[in-house]
């Protein structure tokens, strides 16, 4: 039996409908697409999930498709930060208690202000970590709105 990440047990608590994919990962973190194939899922509809840091200090959340890049200059416009920068990896642990690879907007430390790609609204659900490499939760954007707040953007190159 796989061990429960947080995410789990907050899904659970909440009673959202939800499904959880488990995947091998010996050499640690896979890029997003490569998780899309071995889940054999469409990577438009698989997200990941990345930490920023603005102009201001604050932190924001994005989540866009595996395959894209996050444009900076659209998620600085969507938070109303002149800037935006990708969170360094050493500090992602100690600010999200999620490492690179296994980074959920569910359950983290600290509710940051967190934005989905707006081509998530396509799906009737969307994938994204479930807390730990090799794993992955499915669950429809309505629901992962019950858990984190979020706002749609455009954010992708």
């Amino acid at each position: 039996m796989e061990q429960k990440t947080n995410v789990m047990r907050l899904l659970e608590g909440a009673h959202l409908p939800c499904q959880f994919y488990f995947y091998d990962a010996p050499d640690g973190a896979l890029s997003g697409v490569e998780v899309a194939q071995q889940l054999k899922q469409d990577p438009d509809q698989v997200f990941k999930t990345l930490v920023t840091t603005g102009a201001s200090g604050k932190h924001y959340v994005f989540m866009i498709p595996v395959a894209e890049e996050l444009s900076l200059k659209k998620a600085a416009a969507a938070v109303k930060e002149k800037s935006i920068a990708m969170l360094k990896s050493k500090d992602l642990l100690p600010l999200t208690g999620y490492v690179h690879g296994g980074c959920s907007p569910i359950g983290m430390k600290k509710l940051f202000p967190t934005y989905v790609d707006e081509t998530a609204q396509l799906f009737d659900t969307i994938l994204f970590s479930g807390g730990k490499i090799g794993v992955q939760v499915e669950l429809a954007p309505d629901a992962l709105m019950q858990l984190v707040p979020f706002a749609y953007a455009d954010l992708t190159v």
